[in-house]
Formats: C-alpha cells, structure tokens, sequence
C-alpha cells in the first residue's frame, strides 16, 4: 500500500466502499473485484478495498472486532499486538500514575488504541510516512492522540514524543527484507537505544522477541530496576515485554502471564515470577509429565511449576517436570505416563505395534531425532493413535509413551521403568 492507496481509501467513496464490502471470502474476491470494476469503481480502489478486506479478516483474531473499522497494512497485521496483550501493557502505564505515553514505531495503532482506551494521551511515531497516515487514520477522533511521521533516533524526537513526565512504549520493528530478525541490536530502533532511552525516561516499556537473550537484558537501568515478562496466548509465545523503572514490580526480575481462552471465549491470565518457589531437584519419572508452557520456559520458571506439583525435573537441562500424581495448574499441560524405555527403535516399533498404534503424535525435548524421520522409519499400520515423548531422563535418552490428561486434575498411571 502507498501514499495514493491510504488517500483513495480515506475519501468519501473508498470508506463507502470500505463499508460496503462484505466479510472477506477468498474464493470468491476475484468475482467480487469483476463486479466492483463493472460497477465503474477505479481498479486501483478495488484493489485496496480488497486488500483491506483480506487484512481485516487475518487481523480479527489479534485485534478483535475493531479489526472491521482500521486501516492496515501487511507489516502492521503482522506486528500489531494482540488486544488483550495491548490491554494489559495500557494498564501498566496507568497504574504507575502516567498519563501521557509516547508509542514509538507506532505501526497502525494497535498499542496506542489501548492506551487511549485507559484514558491515557498518546503520541504516535512512526519513520514511515504510509505508515504514520495508516496510524493517523486509525487514531483518529481520539481528542488524546496525535501522530507524528518521524525517526524515533533523530535528536529531539523522543523528547517531544515523551513531554515533561510522560512514558515511552517501543515496539521496535523485527522484520527486514521480509524475514524476522532474532538479534535485539538488529530490530529498528536496537534495544542499546531503546535501554538509552529508558536511563533518561523512567516510565519506558519495549516489546522485544520471546527470543530475547536473558543476558541481554539488564537488571537496572540508571539505578532503577527492570522487568522481562513473557507472554503466551493459548501456548503461542508473542513476546517479551521489558518493563523499566516504575512499570516494574518491585523485586521481581522475570515473569512469565499466560492468557488462557475458556469455552465461552473469554481470556483468564495466569502469571508466576521468580519470587515463587521453586525446585531444580531431578529425579525418577512419575505418573505425570508437566510440558510448561513456552513463555515460562523463556522465562527460565520451569523450577517454579515443579515447586508447585510438587515434582520434579527429568533431566536439569530439560524443561520437563514429572510428578507421582495430578496437581491442577495452569502453567503447563498434563499428561498420563504409561510407559517408558529406553530409546531404541526397535523395542520403540514393537510396543506400538503390540498397541495398535497408526498414528503417532511425537513429542521431542533434548533430542536430535527428527519427528517425520522417526514415523517413517516406524512403519506402524495400526489405527489406534499415541503420544510418545523423547527426552533425555536424568541425561540417558528416553521414550515416554504419555497420555494428554482430559482435565487438570486427571490421574495418570504407567508401567514400571524398562532396561
């Protein structure tokens, strides 16, 4: 999308269109696109009203039903922060007492919506200047938002985005050339400048990669503490978000908030941090195998769900925990041990061919084997359908034929240790 797409789609006649146009269906937009040119609308604003349509559609999930009424861009869809992760992020501005927050590499506004919504005034900055119209669209309205198209590096910018006792917000941008980029010095702005930034304006946040190396983020900045807390959303780790100087609870160095969606679509968050119990203690496998979940895996709290059902890990490099009965947590998945051996294929293919198994759902922590290499190889023709894990227990490379528990609280049972 360019300049020229944003104008024609902000006209009169590109939001009537915009209105218009029906939820997105892929199998029949080149009709629809046909139909909209015969009905004399110019072919560019077909294409950018259909584009449109296609980004609301993917955008629906992360951002709700807002996504029908915003403006999008690809780059945008892909980096905007899910709605109740934005949520969450707004309420930390607004309990620490800020009022105004400079959103810096804004993108379309995701961020800075929630923090509109918290009754919180925002400046908006982005260096692209499709971008910065995209966001000045969606933004506008809001009595509390302004937009400026500018570099967050340039001299001055962050001062004037920030004011005299704002907070700033940092969603640096991790793609190049379409492909995501792992290290923090590489996303724009790097995270030295994002931590320069924090030494000056107490109140600064960043939304960094999940991948984020703990070393790279520092305890305090200019005397003040921070906070790294990963996020999962129904297992799927978005981010890590870095919380500096007054954003960031006292004491607690890494978190880890999980949003869990119930039948009913609603989300509840689960949250543990490093002020928690925790237990590295390793020992024989139980009844139950834990699999935590990946934002406290990146957060290194995986000690913290064995303290908490009262277990124990498999190997002190694996982020596995066993337990001898079910304790209901929301910090990692359960399942039912059955069986376990040592691994081998051989004793591996004849205890699934002895159960019938057909199908196999393979696990692997702590292993070189290849999951598809491991089927093929297995040759099973069975119809029942199993799970087994490959892992290392207490270093010796293991199979653990498991069981997903039904509820949090199931009880498992397995066959006596083998070999």
């Amino acid at each position: 999308m360019d300049a020229e797409d944003v104008a024609a789609l902000l006209s009169p006649t590109g939001q009537e269109l915009l209105r218009a146009l029906p939820p997105y269906d892929p199998g029949s937009a080149l009709a629809q696109g046909e139909r909209l040119r015969a009905a004399g609308h110019p072919a560019a604003l077909v294409a950018a009203a259909l584009t449109q349509a296609r980004l609301r559609e993917r955008a629906r999930p992360k951002l709700g039903e807002r996504a029908a009424g915003l403006l999008l861009t690809p780059d945008g869809v892909e980096q905007a922060t899910r709605a109740l992760v934005a949520e969450r992020h707004a309420r930390r501005y607004a309990a620490a007492g800020l009022r105004h927050v400079a959103d810096l590499g804004c993108g379309i506004g995701a961020d800075a919506l929630a923090l509109l919504d918290a009754g919180l005034g925002v400046t908006a900055v982005d260096a692209d200047p499709v971008t910065a119209a995209v966001a000045a669209a969606n933004l506008a309205g809001h009595p509390g938002a302004r937009v400026r198209c500018a570099d967050v590096t340039a001299p001055g910018v962050v001062a004037d985005a920030v004011g005299a006792d704002g907070g700033a917000w940092f969603d640096p941008a991790r793609r190049s050339g379409g492909r995501r980029v792992f290290d923090p010095e590489s996303t724009s702005p790097p995270l030295s400048f994002v931590l320069d930034v924090a030494a000056r304006v107490a109140a600064t946040g960043a939304k960094l990669a999940p991948g984020v190396p703990h070393d790279a983020l520092p305890p305090e900045v200019a005397g003040r503490g921070t906070e790294a807390q990963w996020t999962s959303v129904d297992g799927d780790v978005v981010e890590c978000a870095l919380w500096c100087g007054p954003l960031a609870r006292p004491g607690v160095r890494r978190g880890a908030a999980l949003a869990v969606t119930g039948p009913d679509g609603a989300s509840t968050w689960h949250e543990v941090d490093d002020t928690a119990p925790s237990t590295t203690g390793v020992g024989a496998v139980g009844e139950v195998l834990y699999e935590p979940d990946g934002a406290v895996i990146r957060a290194g709290l995986v000690g913290a769900v064995a303290a908490e059902v009262g277990g124990r890990l498999l190997d002190p490099t694996i982020a596995y925990v066993t337990a001898d009965g079910a304790v209901p947590t929301p910090l990692a998945r359960g399942y039912a041990v059955e069986h376990v051996m040592p691994f081998g294929l051989k004793p591996l293919r004849a205890w699934l061919r002895a159960h019938g198994v057909g199908r196999l759902v393979v696990k692997k922590r702590g292993t070189a084997v290849e999951p598809e290499v491991l089927r093929r190889q297995l040759r099973l023709e069975g119809t029942a359908e199993a799970t087994v894990v490959l892992t290392r227990v207490a270093g010796r490379q293991s199979v653990l034929v498991v069981r997903p528990l039904p509820s949090r609280t199931a009880r498992g049972g397995r066959a006596a240790l083998e070999g």
